[in-house]
């Protein structure tokens, strides 16, 4: 009694100890009794790999078979896969006298004889051993292995020569081939597959086959199955991101009967061998067609892309895949660049609702001296059009803002030449459209100088208004004032008579410079320089005018550096009666 209760506890703990313990049990030499999975010929196996364990599959050959083919088909990681043969001299007996029970493997290694591995490949491509049959006394044992994680594969066992029929052919050249390649979209090419197409004369098409070519940002793919699991790991990555914050569920264990069989080299099920292959999920094929062209659209400018083809037999429900490519789309068509002097008051066109040159300019700008420092001005001619401004240097982004009618000052220093870009906005939706009849194109104005050694930007006035006083107004002369700045600067005012009954927008327009103006039109200049910023208030007064004439007034403050900056326009009228 007392030694059947001690072996009933070794047998338990050496049961839930686990598998070592259990291995620990058979002699060195003793091949563990697992079930044993046979290879059946001309048919798709599918075998599922636990990361870092080897599964064997067993199977021997007909007596006239003196031919035979194993093609092995990875999913989404590389394997390694060896193919062996053990050749005996004598057959193992029928009935064998050992007292246990044995797998037929078993027997085969306790006969004598040798094992040659013949054939061993590593990668996650689709390989086939093809090769004569060895003695008749032989079994093969074929070997798998994944060490990156668990995976699935399938295997197949032909007999005999000639293709198996199963599998498409690939032609002789399996590379996909670019003929074009465009901003967004590239065309492919590939050779025929014969299973595709039959040439007897004439063009057979096969209504079971077609190709499917799949597009992706990453890199190549190498089968199928490795497009779908790659999609299935996406969904379950967003299906775990939206379950994150929910409570999680009680863990079911596993019955100790499966992990027992996972651990083993189990059987597969017949039924379910091809379950694999046969995964009715649409991979997301752009092109799928018997057509051995395919026009991929809908790219993004500027973008690797790497490109697969795959010729399918929906029968079988299995692929083959050609040598996949990649091309690289053409970028955005950008304007010429053109320079931009020392000095030089630039104009330039734009289109708020155009394209390529239209919209967008592209300039440099090479400051004199050593300092590599410079000033950009720039402005739009009215009110109601804005430009975006990048400047950039050695491929580096310096500064971006939005420039409209106001005088935008910008300081140029860290690089020896300078990428100026405009590229002009689109016109709010809330605004008013643009009338037809009426163009949509504006101008902008532009002056870059390194005459300005300062390491910032020039003051501005406080404020741009003129004011006028109304009890200085006589029937010959007006006094206007303005604010000035701390630097010492030339201000010039223009005057210019309008027709008394002239609506009240009629001011001058802001691009127009004072060199542009008639001589006639220029009243005085002036240097004025305050350094208490409260106090910077100059005045003029204007004579010399027609009594009860309207007249419109505009100053400038001129400067050696940038573009000059215009104040508003002011309308006044003299005095009829003095």
């Amino acid at each position: 009694m007392r030694m059947t209760l001690s072996c009933c506890l070794y047998l338990a703990v050496a049961f839930f100890s686990g598998p070592a313990t259990i291995f620990a049990l058979a002699p060195e030499n003793e091949v563990t009794l697992h079930p044993t999975t046979w290879l059946s010929e001309n048919k798709i196996t599918s075998v599922h790999l636990p990361k870092g364990r080897t599964r064997r599959l067993y199977f021997t050959l007909k007596k006239k078979a003196d031919l035979m083919s194993v093609t092995v088909s990875p999913c989404a990681v590389p394997i390694e896969w060896s193919l062996a043969v053990r050749t005996l001299k004598d057959k193992p007996p029928k009935k064998p006298h050992w007292t246990s029970k044995k797998s037929m493997p078993e027997l085969w290694w306790r006969g004598s004889g040798r094992e040659v591995r013949i054939h061993t490949y590593t990668g996650n491509a689709v390989d086939t051993y093809t090769g004569p049959a060895y003695a008749p006394a032989s079994i093969y044992i074929l070997r798998l292995k994944s060490n990156e994680h668990d995976t699935q594969v399938s295997a197949y066992l032909h007999e005999g020569t000639g293709p198996s029929g199963v599998f498409p052919e690939l032609p002789s050249d399996p590379r996909v081939h670019t003929l074009g390649v465009g901003m967004t979209s590239v065309t492919l090419s590939w050779a025929p597959s014969s299973s595709v197409v039959v040439e007897d004369g004439r063009h057979v098409k096969r209504p079971y086959y077609e190709y499917c070519v799949l597009v992706d940002s990453k890199h190549n793919r190498r089968s199928l199955c490795a497009v779908r699991e790659g999609v299935k790991k996406e969904r379950k990555d967003e299906q775990l991101r939206q379950k994150r914050d929910k409570p999680g569920k009680e863990i079911v264990w596993a019955p100790l009967k499966d992990w027992w069989w996972q651990r083993s080299d189990a059987p597969v099920d017949s039924e379910s061998s091809t379950a694999l292959l046969e995964n009715s999920e649409d991979p997301g094929c752009v092109c799928k067609d018997v057509e051995s062209v395919c026009t991929v659209s809908d790219l993004l400018p500027d973008t690797q892309y790497y490109f697969d083809v795959f010729v399918v037999d929906r029968v079988n429900g299995t692929s083959m895949a050609y040598t996949g490519t990649f091309a690289r789309t053409h970028e955005e068509a950008r304007p010429a660049i053109m320079s931009l002097r020392e000095g030089q008051v630039k104009w330039v066109t734009l289109s708020r609702t155009g394209s390529g040159q239209q919209r967008e300019r592209l300039f440099q700008f090479k400051p004199r001296g050593w300092q590599q420092n410079g000033l950009l001005t720039m402005h739009t001619c009215n009110g109601t059009s804005n430009v975006k401004v990048t400047v950039s240097s050695k491929d580096q982004e310096l500064t971006s803002q939005e420039v409209g009618h106001q005088l935008a000052q910008i300081w140029l220093h860290g690089g020896p030449s300078y990428l100026i870009q405009l590229q002009a906005l689109a016109p709010d939706v809330s605004s008013l459209p643009i009338p037809k009849g009426v163009s949509d194109k504006f101008c902008l104005r532009m002056q870059a100088s390194s005459a300005y050694h300062r390491r910032a930007v020039p003051v501005l006035p406080a404020t741009l208004q003129i004011k006028s006083f109304n009890k200085l107004r006589t029937c010959n002369s007006v006094t206007i004032a303005w604010m000035g700045t701390e630097e010492r600067s030339l201000y010039c005012v223009y005057r210019r008579q309008i027709p008394n009954d002239a609506g009240k927008h009629n001011s001058t327009d802001r691009c127009l410079d004072p060199e542009s103006r008639p001589a006639n039109q220029r009243v005085l200049c002036k240097y004025f320089q305050e350094l208490n910023p409260r106090r910077a208030v100059t005045t003029a007064v204007i004579g010399e005018l027609d009594p009860g004439a309207l007249y419109v007034f505009d100053v400038y403050l001129m400067r050696r550096w940038g573009l000059p900056i215009k104040y508003h326009s002011k309308m006044m009228r003299t005095r009829s009666e003095c």
